[in-house]
């Protein structure tokens, strides 16, 4: 039990580090979504990834979150 729950904190703090690092893309390069895609509804504007740029953050935050109510039951238990 306490192994799964390792894995499953070191799952939630990847996560948060992955959806933080595409926050932070978005606010260097806006119009990464339209390069990797090819898919333009903005015309280049960064318009849409702007509009976007919320959403990662917030994953970002709710798997830290997590992961730190995870590890700190694996500190109480032990």
């Amino acid at each position: 039990m306490r192994g799964d729950r390792i894995i499953r904190a070191r799952i939630e703090v990847a996560l948060a580090a992955m959806t933080a690092a595409l926050g932070i893309v978005t606010i260097f390069w806006r119009d990464w979504i339209d390069i990797l895609t090819g898919w333009d509804p903005d015309h280049h504007s960064g318009g849409a990834e702007a509009g976007r740029i919320l959403a990662p953050f917030a994953a970002s935050i709710t798997c830290a979150v997590l992961a730190r109510r995870t590890y700190r039951r694996l500190m109480v238990a032990a």
